[in-house]
């Protein structure tokens, strides 16, 4: 008789490629988008790091990779992994809050779409049955992902970052260039967070290594 996880586990496997192709073609929003659709994410079964932002901006757009811009090796700086590891999708998956490029509003990027997010997370979230940790980066995450336990600012909800790792949850700024004044202005953050999130994503990324 087969082993019921492994079962299981394989059912899951089988079902995540499938729901990509799905979802990377994708038009629910193609008449609000001024550059058409363009869904970006990475995601495996096996992913033990899943990487929640907003949306992609206009360079991610042009490419098609997740985070291939300064804030992307920002975030990699932030994580003490390199590029490789990062595009990983066996080790990390990058499921942002909208996947499409929402274009340009007058202080930067617009809000993710808000059809993308009740759309899809729902079907792809409980596949990531390896995730161990789940990072929330800039407000319109933790929104999503932290609903009434989100505090009134962006500040707060990051400052009580102990609170939310115990749930296997880590609130984090967007590591965009216009928030270097904000981790200035916060020294506890990389005196205090990025050590512990360094050290638990070398962690699961090692114990959750792939051949």
């Amino acid at each position: 008789m087969g082993n019921g996880k492994s079962t299981g586990a394989a059912r899951v496997s089988h079902a995540v490629a499938p729901l990509l192709a799905e979802i990377r073609a994708c038009r629910f929003c193609e008449a609000h988008l001024p550059l058409g659709p363009r869904p970006v994410l990475q995601a495996s079964s096996t992913s033990r790091l899943l990487i929640v932002s907003q949306a992609p901006g206009r360079k991610v757009h042009d490419t098609g990779i997740p985070f291939n811009d300064v804030s992307g090796q920002r975030l990699r700086e932030w994580l003490g992994i390199d590029r490789d590891t990062f595009y990983d999708a066996r080790r990390v998956a990058i499921v942002p809050m909208g996947f499409c490029f929402p274009g340009n509003g007058r202080s930067g990027d617009l809000p993710p779409r808000p059809e993308c997010a009740p759309t899809w997370h729902p079907r792809l979230l409980p596949l990531l049955t390896q995730v161990r940790l789940t990072l929330a980066i800039g407000q319109y995450a933790q929104v999503g992902l932290l609903g009434n336990a989100r505090a009134a600012s962006l500040t707060d909800t990051v400052r009580a970052w102990r609170t939310h790792l115990a749930h296997g949850l880590l609130p984090l700024p967007h590591p965009s260039p216009r928030n270097r004044p904000w981790v200035m202005h916060n020294p506890w953050f990389e005196q205090d967070l990025l050590p512990v999130l360094r050290e638990r994503v070398d962690s699961l990324l090692r114990d959750g290594a792939v051949d």
